[in-house]
């Protein structure tokens, strides 16, 4: 048994970070302290201060342990680090780390090339964004590209190089073919400055010379060109249209704010671009133990900006906490100096009142939405447990399926849904051990057999140490079982509970000649089921989503398996140079379409090796 008493008096007076780990050895909250002994006895300590998700929290605390740093901004960067690794349930997190797309125009290029890249890198090249809404930025470069005759291929092109034969783009008109000679440097340039005037908000310079050069055609009646011009301009004014202008003084600057209820927090935060909000995102935090409105923007900034690739020159928000090491922070992860803001007057105040008031109305909107969400469900699970005829309604329903092709990389997946909704947290992916060739009756005795033998261990072992049954792994059975198959997979299930002695009620999902679900099996009948009702749908959900859940996993090892086996073959690679490949380049496709100076600069391929690349995939076309 873990001896709190004694832990605690051994705790140092350092700075560091902490681990709470539940009964199962789990991490579920991560957190830093300028003295750990001082920070990590307050929460053991009885006080009418603690919030209920906070004593809800130390209710699952079964042991504890702790990292001393050297200072408190090591401190920061571990638990930054370690919230990425565990993804404990009490931490603030957001749903992903994303990375915004950005526009890159290649100006270390003699020719540059314009497109969306997620990676910002120091390469020499511009980069402008990010823009939150990815769809607004694919069509943005589409316009580019109808508009502007600017290259889209990767050929490295010298303007006095060798000259070929230009592509399909040149004759569409969406290209002026640099690779063939057709266009000196000095004219291709010109196109590229006006694409950064308009990037960066000067695009009224552009639009006043494209209108004096359609005026000055329609006067000389070259209506074609001059109509080429007016497409021009309608396309720039699209993209103009996309950005709202706040003022001359705004530079690149996020703004994050926050509202709540009496349950749950939403954060707001504005994108501006050199004087331009170019979008917004919300988060809403969940299993938040944090109730103080600067500490959980303070959070939510190591969170954030840990996982994006830019990092603005100022940040504004209402109030923050630890503000000089996150300014100190930020800035070692942009390379310059970042400042954090809390105004007090003029528009930056308007702004950040702005974002507040939005952040309001979507946790409004968020809360309205799942009011209904829920007593959608709650009506289906009521309709379920009416048309089975069963006892107690079932809150925790468990799906299974089979994915292989022709038996190779056979896997089984188990899903769950608590309440009518999704629980990921304990989705399950078994490999298929003892079953040989496309057997999906054994295969699925083989995952129910080790999902419910890993259920009563570790139910057994919880009981044994005295601890509260946990729900995070394999412990909690269902309700209810749903079996994406007919008799024989309900019969396999009934037979596998019948030997642990288990009752757990067990419907298989009946489809008609078009593979479509029509009803359900249970207790060897079949109950038809309306297809526009609740429950259908409900049934629906959760078939869609073990199907995907298995033929993802499937597809992933065979991808890697794939993979694996050709990268193999070429000369030179090892596993590290090939981990390093697939690293940067993602797939064997891009890795074979890569040029040799691509390959030079992955980590660990030196010519040798970047030859052998080369001469391996043109040898295998």
């Amino acid at each position: 048994m873990f001896d709190f008493k004694y832990q605690l008096k051994m705790l140092p007076e350092k700075p560091g970070v902490y681990l709470m780990k539940n009964s199962l050895g789990e991490v579920i909250y991560v957190g830093k302290a300028k003295i750990l002994k001082n920070r990590v006895k307050q929460y053991f300590q009885k006080s009418k201060n603690h919030s209920e998700k906070v004593k809800a929290m130390v209710k699952n605390i079964a042991e504890f342990e702790y990292i001393v740093t050297g200072s408190e901004m090591e401190a920061l960067i571990l638990e930054c680090n370690l919230i990425k690794k565990y993804r404990p349930r009490y931490n603030i997190l957001l749903k992903d780390d994303k990375h915004y797309p950005f526009i890159k125009i290649t100006i270390n290029e003699d020719f540059p090339r314009v497109f969306v890249t997620r990676i910002r890198a120091r390469d020499g090249a511009k980069y402008f964004g990010p823009y939150p809404d990815s769809s607004a930025v694919y069509e943005t470069i589409e316009l580019i590209k109808k508009n502007f005759p600017i290259r889209t291929c990767r050929k490295i092109i010298k303007e006095k190089g060798e000259k070929i034969k230009p592509c399909l783009n040149y004759h569409i008109k969406l290209c002026s073919a640099p690779c063939s000679g057709y266009i000196s440097k000095e004219e291709y340039n010109k196109f590229i400055k006006e694409l950064i005037d308009l990037l960066t908000g000067r695009e009224n310079d552009v639009l006043n010379k494209l209108k004096e050069k359609m005026e000055e055609a329609a006067e000389c009646l070259e209506f074609e060109k001059a109509a080429v011009l007016r497409d021009k301009i309608n396309a720039i004014n699209k993209i103009r249209e996309r950005q709202k202008i706040i003022s001359s003084n705004f530079e690149n600057e996020d703004f994050i704010n926050i509202s709540s209820d009496t349950e749950d927090w939403c954060v707001q935060i504005f994108f501006v671009r050199n004087g331009k909000i170019i979008g917004r995102e919300y988060f809403i935090l969940e299993n938040n133990i944090l109730e103080n409105t600067g500490d959980i923007i303070s959070n939510f900034i190591k969170e954030f900006y840990g996982g994006t690739a830019f990092i603005p020159k100022k940040v504004y928000v209402p109030e923050v906490q630890d503000i000089k090491l996150l300014e100190e922070w930020l800035s070692s992860k942009r390379g310059t100096k970042v400042k954090i803001k809390v105004p007090e007057k003029g528009e930056k105040k308007k702004l950040l009142s702005m974002v507040e008031e939005n952040a309001k109305m979507t946790l409004e909107q968020f809360k309205l939405k799942l009011k209904k969400e829920k007593e959608f469900n709650n009506s289906s699970l009521k309709e379920l447990c009416e048309i089975v005829e069963l006892e107690d309604i079932p809150h925790r329903i468990e799906a299974y399926d089979i994915s292989n092709i022709q038996g190779v990389d056979s896997v089984g997946t188990m899903v769950v849904f608590e309440n009518g909704k999704p629980k990921n947290s304990d989705y399950r992916r078994f490999k298929i051990k003892t079953v040989i060739g496309a057997n999906d009756y054994d295969s699925m005795r083989e995952i129910l057999t080790r999902r419910f033998q890993h259920g009563i261990n570790e139910t057994k072992e919880i009981k044994e140490r005295g601890l509260a049954l946990s729900g995070t792994k394999f412990s909690v059975f269902p309700d209810l079982i749903l079996m994406d198959g007919g008799r024989g997979q309900v019969n396999v299930a009934l037979e596998v509970l019948k030997h642990f002695d288990i009752n757990i009620p067990v419907c298989g999902m009946v489809k008609d000649d078009k593979h479509k679900t029509r009803g359900l099996i249970y207790n060897n009948k079949e109950l038809k089921i309306k297809q526009n009702s609740k429950v259908m749908n409900l049934i629906t959900r959760v078939q869609d989503e073990v199907h995907r859940f298995a033929i993802t996993y499937h597809r992933s090892l065979r991808d890697k398996r794939i993979l694996h086996s050709i990268l193999e073959d070429i000369p030179n690679i090892g596993i590290s140079r090939r981990k390093e490949l697939l690293k940067k380049f993602g797939s064997v496709d891009n890795i074979r379409k890569a040029c040799y100076e691509k390959l030079l600069s992955t980590p660990s391929i030196n010519k040798k090796a970047a030859q052998s690349i080369i001469d391996y995939f043109h040898k295998n076309k």
